[in-house]
């Protein structure tokens, strides 16, 4: 019966018993270990475990454990989590209504709170629905009407210029911060510290939205709604435009879901509690996800014969030509993923440094050294040592899940598209000929052994997706 975002233990006194639980999805982090003596324990940061377990791991979202039974057993059994192809049709107002709900919901607050706005579908509507309730909302008493939004990119970054548009339609205070290409690479130790990972992409977006919560708690926000979980539940990522059909695109919503706690869900809450700021995602209602996994998934599937583009159920269910949610073009903008949004050269940069610090020599002997995991690029390879300084336990490299990926897929997307597997990147940017500033290798620009296109050899094809 408990709605929300939580992790905890909850001891009985009587009998010295005790339960521990995780909520739904896995928002909010928490580990279990094992010591040696026999002693189970919990925190919702693996450093906290790294000392006095033997052995510890991920607590299982949507799980509870007991005591009595010593045994983890599932909780959270929606409808979707089978994976079985749902037929419910498409009634744009019920999903619009789901999501105004679970918008206002998380307006229940009694601290100075904003939104997280990078200008993209997700935390636009967010935003828009968050400043329609504002004035209703018993915060709007203490706080004002106004609602308060926050973006962080490189200079002339794409999502700066798109999150500035979205502040004055709604008419939100908007604060706009900028990092460098050099402090993000000072932030790296810090940010994986923190976040306790070494995937690639999770640590390419969790490093401008560390240095942004630090610059959003400098202000006293305490609480910010952000965008999360929108692109698993609908197919948004660009690399779904592939999917060969409505059975395959399913699973791979139910999988990306199901894995959220290891990457979206872990950067949002750790990038932004390393400061003490609370994230909330309204996309991750669990009344939200029921509705929107319910729906059959022939309508999420990417149609340019039909003027369908990715996340089009969601854009049409904002599409009010009475009252607007958004302007057009930004309802209808494509899937930026975060780390490309805050600037290209963001990602190159990552790459760069990365190539400076790490030989081909030690590339190539990489199997040895981690042979669990073993990463294939020059910037996992960098990570990787970076992390396993600060956790080098056997235990916290298996924590972080790997195996091949494009664009954010699960390894078993990656078949749908030959290519793929020649450009396996996480950046958006990587679903070639989907995103309209896809990688173009050159002639000359053979795969380094970094795994990626040489980045002095790219150059940035500007084809627009037929629709």
């Amino acid at each position: 019966m408990l709605d929300g975002m939580f992790s905890f233990v909850l001891l009985d006194t009587r009998d010295k018993s005790f339960i521990a639980a995780r909520d739904a999805i896995g928002i909010t982090p928490l580990y279990i270990g094992w010591g040696l003596d026999g002693s189970v324990w919990f925190a919702s940061e693996m450093k906290a475990l790294s000392d006095d377990c033997e052995r510890f791991m991920s607590f299982l979202p949507g799980h509870i454990y007991s005591s009595k039974t010593g045994e983890l057993r599932r909780w959270y059994n929606p409808p979707w989590y089978s994976e079985h192809i749902p037929s419910a049709p498409y009634d744009s107002l019920v999903l619009r209504k789901a999501f105004e709900k679970a918008v206002v919901k998380r307006l229940m607050t009694d601290v100075p709170f904003g939104v997280l706005l990078s200008g993209g579908l997700d935390s636009s509507l967010v935003a828009s629905v968050a400043s329609r309730y504002m004035k209703d909302s018993e915060a709007a008493c203490q706080w004002g009407t106004q609602l308060h939004t926050f973006c962080i990119g490189l200079k002339g970054s794409p999502d700066l210029k798109a999150a500035r548009e979205v502040a004055d339609y709604l008419g939100t205070r908007h604060h706009e911060f900028y990092f460098t290409v050099q402090e993000g690479l000072d932030a790296l130790e810090e940010v994986i510290y923190h976040i306790e990972t070494y995937d690639v992409t999770t640590i390419r977006a969790s490093t401008p939205m560390f240095l942004m919560s630090r610059k959003i708690k400098s202000l006293g926000v305490k609480m910010v709604l952000s965008g999360e979980g929108s692109d698993e539940i609908f197919g948004g990522y660009l690399y779904f435009h592939k999917a060969p059909n409505k059975e395959e695109l399913h699973q791979e919503t139910c999988s990306k879901i199901k894995a959220l706690h290891l990457y979206d869900c872990l950067r949002a809450n750790k990038s932004t509690s390393a400061w003490g700021v609370e994230a909330r995602v309204p996309f991750l209602d669990k009344e939200f996800i029921n509705v929107a996994m319910s729906i059959d998934p022939e309508w999420k599937m990417i149609r340019p014969d039909l003027g369908r583009i990715e996340k089009w159920i969601l854009r049409n269910a904002f599409d009010d030509e009475h009252n607007p949610y958004l302007p057009k073009h930004i309802l209808y903008r494509q899937k930026e993923q975060f780390s490309d949004g805050v600037g290209y050269s963001w990602i190159d940069g990552l790459k760069d440094h990365a190539n400076q610090q790490v030989t081909d020599a030690m590339l190539a002997n990489a199997s040895f050294v981690y042979p669990e995991n073993t990463p294939t690029t020059k910037e996992g390879y960098y990570y990787r040592t970076i992390f396993e300084r600060f956790f080098p336990k056997n235990a916290a490299r298996s924590t972080v899940p790997g195996g091949p990926s494009v664009a954010c897929s699960t390894a078993k997307a990656v078949e749908w598209d030959a290519a793929w597997s020649n450009n396996l990147d996480p950046s958006g940017r990587a679903a070639l000929g989907v995103h309209v500033a896809a990688y173009e290798e050159t002639k000359e620009a053979k795969d380094d052994s970094s795994g990626y296109a040489c980045p002095q050899k790219v150059q940035l094809e500007k084809n627009v997706v037929t629709v």
